[in-house]
């Protein structure tokens, strides 16, 4: 059964990529959709067995790779952990499947982008289902490749491209570390299992548990967007939006998060490694948020409270909770599927128009998605008592409960946090819903409510966003909760969940949930009665400035273009120029090539047809051979055969060089001799 949620998946894309012709437009559909409802079924009866019942178990197909003490085995893990992340890939991936039956039923490509969409869930599960770190980073891989096809799906624009380009090429560079960083584990482990290296990592020197910790955070850094890595994320948006729905909620950024808290027995051994990954955690969610303010792309807004989302993730592994910080991703996964489903619908509605200053009005006309995005927002500000409120809230209070500099610098860049992303979130529900409308009259007469295979997600995703963390946060995070057992491994001196709930200041407890509410009504507020405040504040020449620092990302794109990127092709052409047309081909093969044309030219010169001249030859080889024969003897080696001390080795030096010499001077004349 366990192994049948990771085949069904590979089964529906093999069939719909092979044999897409044959079954149809309709076959695929229906085969895909089925065998991802299977899945999920499957994954439904694992969650009870393993993690409600605590019976974990290992399958171990076969041996992969022996070679001297490495031991790698096809073997897969089914624990808690693992089966706590089947059910947002595969519930989130399903509805995703039926929703874009109706979303992509023009595109003539189906066949393709359905067999892409089930071959992506395969490899989240295989990456989640590893017994070993090699069988995980096949899946790392699978999904890195499949993300770049559906990325680029749309192939003829430019711009799809290179956002598909982009994506791959930043997340090989976290995948550069945590490549270095599985060579680490085996050099030090001798193994990739989890079990062996979870067991023995108490005993490791720390300074080495740091340098794997923090290689492994860098692959999780790159795909899971954090700051300095994360500008592939924005322009994944050129995707279809189910696509982007996938992704951003329940597979490619989410992977990060699972392989940091995965190895939580390595990273609770390293204070450093901890340390770092709260304070770019924290950095993360803050950057993200002050960016979100300023876009107009509804698409791009909540890629940006994806990246906002992810450095609270982050922060909660950086400060020792990661069992909630996987309650985070799961919650988060349903409301972010569901804003991403939800402006897929306003755009498909709206003749494809995305910028929010171009809407308006459309609570009108579409009340069904409206009540959707209303849901997913009220979600992300993690306002009481919808899913949100209990994953997002809970890490705010948890970093204060720590009480060191990084877990109060994340407290505090948290709560921040969470008034912007309370502000540009209802800065775009009033912007597409509330405003007066300002689009064209065209749009606004062919705007109507999608049909049900839309509809159907945004409502089942809407009540998982209302009541999944209400009924599974004391399953999850409850104090005294066991659920977890050895899947994950908190140290005892980091259980500060009583301490949160209970010695608290009520003030601070609830300041993140104050600092929404205040963004929340401003932004309504604001662009509703008050436009022109907005717009004095952005036509002033200070707030032009933070207006275009903002607008820019922090000019991370310029920093990357301008110093790595560019200096990187004229390093590239210096080297090519100078090297590849230069000394390579001067030293290569080109040189090689003159080299023994210009020795056979000048060998054949030799070739005279004068007899004096071949007996010259003959004469000076004959006295080089004899050299050559008799030098030995005229050495003095007796030496050789005595002690070795100073005197002896001084002696022996003399005698050889004296030797040598009256050797070669004999050579020299006998040559100056036959040549006069």
């Amino acid at each position: 059964m366990y192994l049948s949620i990771l085949i069904l998946p590979l089964l529906g894309s093999l069939v719909s990529g092979l044999m897409g012709r044959k079954i149809g437009v309709t076959g695929s559909h229906f085969i895909t959709c089925t065998c991802l409802l299977l899945s999920s079924l499957l994954a439904t009866i694992s969650f009870y067995e393993v993690g409600i019942c605590g019976s974990p178990l290992s399958v171990n197909l076969t041996s992969w790779i022996e070679s001297e003490y490495m031991s790698i085995s096809w073997e897969f893990l089914f624990d808690q952990l693992t089966v706590s992340m089947f059910i947002p890939v595969l519930y989130i991936s399903s509805l995703i499947h039926i929703y874009s039956i109706d979303y992509l039923s023009a595109d003539p490509h189906n066949q393709r982008f359905f067999s892409y969409l089930s071959l992506f869930t395969f490899f989240m599960l295989l990456l989640a289902s590893g017994a070993n770190y090699f069988v995980m980073f096949v899946g790392w891989e699978g999904i890195g490749v499949v993300s770049y096809l559906l990325i680029n799906f749309y192939f003829t624009r430019i711009q799809s491209n290179k956002a598909a380009i982009l994506a791959l090429t930043m997340n090989r560079v976290g995948d550069m570390g945590l490549s270095i960083g599985f060579f680490a584990l085996f050099a030090v482990f001798g193994t990739l299992d989890y079990s062996t290296i979870f067991t023995l990592a108490p005993y490791i020197n720390e300074t080495a548990i740091t340098v794997i910790s923090l290689l492994i955070f860098m692959g999780a850094m790159a795909k899971s967007a954090q700051l300095g890595l994360h500008s592939w994320l924005p322009g994944s948006m050129e995707a279809p939006t189910p696509v982007s729905a996938l992704l951003h909620a329940a597979t490619l950024v989410t992977a990060g998060l699972y392989l940091l808290v995965r190895s939580s027995p390595i990273l609770e051994y390293s204070s450093t490694a901890l340390l770092v990954i709260t304070l770019v955690g924290a950095s993360t969610a803050f950057f993200a948020a002050t960016c979100g303010l300023v876009l107009n792309d509804i698409k791009r807004i909540i890629a940006f409270s994806t990246i906002s989302q992810l450095g609270y993730m982050v922060m909660a592994v950086g400060i020792s909770q990661y069992n909630v910080a996987l309650m985070h991703v799961v919650n988060h996964a349903f409301f972010k599927a569901l804003l991403f489903l939800g402006a897929g619908a306003i755009i498909h509605s709206a003749s494809d128009e995305q910028d929010i200053r171009k809407l308006g009005g459309l609570i009108n006309f579409l009340p069904f998605t409206y009540s959707a995005m209303l849901v997913g927002t009220i979600a992300l500000l993690g306002l009481p008592w919808l899913s949100g409120f209990y994953s997002k809230d809970l890490i705010i209070e948890l970093a204060y409960s720590q009480y060191s500099f990084s877990s109060t610098y994340a407290y505090i860049l948290g709560s921040i946090t969470a008034g912007l992303t309370a502000f540009y979130s209802f800065r775009l529900i009033s912007l597409v819903f509330l405003t007066i409308p300002n689009g064209s009259k065209i749009t606004y007469l062919n705007i109507h409510e999608a049909k049900l295979p839309v509809v159907l997600p945004l409502l089942i995703l809407s009540l998982f966003s209302i009541f999944f963390g209400y009924i599974f946060s004391d399953l999850f995070v409850g104090i005294g909760t066991d659920f977890f057992g050895n899947a994950l491994y908190i140290h005892p001196n980091k259980i500060d969940l009583v301490e949160a709930e209970f010695s608290m200041n009520i003030l601070l407890k609830l300041l993140p949930s104050i600092l929404s509410i205040i963004g929340a009504v401003s932004a309504v507020y604001l662009y509703q009665n008050s436009p022109g405040i907005i717009n004095s504040i952005t036509e002033s020449s200070l707030g032009r400035k933070i207006y275009g620092f903002l607008n820019g990302q922090y000019l991370f794109d310029t920093l990357y273009n301008h110093y790595i990127i560019g200096k990187g092709l004229h390093l590239g052409y210096a080297i090519s120029k100078v090297l590849d047309r230069g000394v390579i081909e001067t030293v290569g093969p080109y040189g090689l090539s003159n080299v023994l044309i210009n020795t056979g030219n000048n060998i054949a010169k030799l070739d005279t047809g004068i007899i004096t001249t071949y007996a010259l030859y003959i004469t000076l080889a004959l006295l080089t051979l004899l050299f050559l024969v008799f030098s030995p003897i005229l050495l003095d080696t007796t030496l050789l055969n005595d002690n070795l001390n100073i005197n002896n080795i001084e002696l022996l030096w003399d005698s050889n060089i004296g030797s040598i010499g009256k050797l070669l001077i004999i050579y020299v004349s006998s040559l100056l001799f036959i040549l006069w």
